[in-house]
């Protein structure tokens, strides 16, 4: 990570309008920085996730921030990735945001298909069917030039708020 991160990353635990507390993340859309980045969401919450909730988590988010880099910034080579997760008492609500280009059609036409047959999916085509079978209520919106994915990840463990007290 470089010296100056400090001004592209931030990490803070607030109390979000739903009175719950909010887990917000900023980080350059770079390979090292999607390292770091489910590094710190994990640490921050997966030792409170079951061993199978904190791997879907980090498989989604793997998933969505890769995606990110490799095709909404792939020709500048800058830009920054948006995390928030608002914990609900038995999900994560997830919001990711990037200003990158908008998702082409062909993206948006994974959050509506059927599943296809791995073997006859050009390499990396497979992640989209991934995220979507792991989570809930997956939206996309472009608004003033932004990207935004919502997104709901189902617990198996629950309340989460009595994980995270209200401060």
């Amino acid at each position: 990570m470089r010296a100056d991160s400090a001004l592209y990353m931030h990490l803070d635990a607030v109390e979000a309008p739903t009175s719950s507390v909010a887990f917000h993340y900023s980080f350059e859309a770079d390979p090292l920085s999607v390292r770091t980045a489910l590094f710190d969401t994990l640490g921050w919450l997966g030792c409170q996730l079951s061993e199978d909730d904190a791997g879907n988590l980090e498989l989604v988010l793997a998933e969505i921030f890769n995606n990110i880099v490799e095709h909404g910034y792939k020709e500048t080579g800058r830009g920054t990735i948006v995390l928030s997760i608002y914990p609900q008492n038995d999900s994560l609500l997830c919001s990711v945001g990037d200003a990158g280009p908008a998702l082409p059609d062909t993206c948006l036409q994974f959050l509506e298909c059927q599943r296809p047959v791995p073997e006859n999916l050009p390499e990396g085509g497979f992640g989209w069917y991934l995220v979507r079978d792991l989570v809930q209520d997956l939206e996309y919106k472009r608004e003033n030039g932004r990207n935004q994915l919502w997104f709901r990840l189902p617990l198996s463990r629950e309340p989460i708020r009595e994980l995270f007290p209200l401060r």
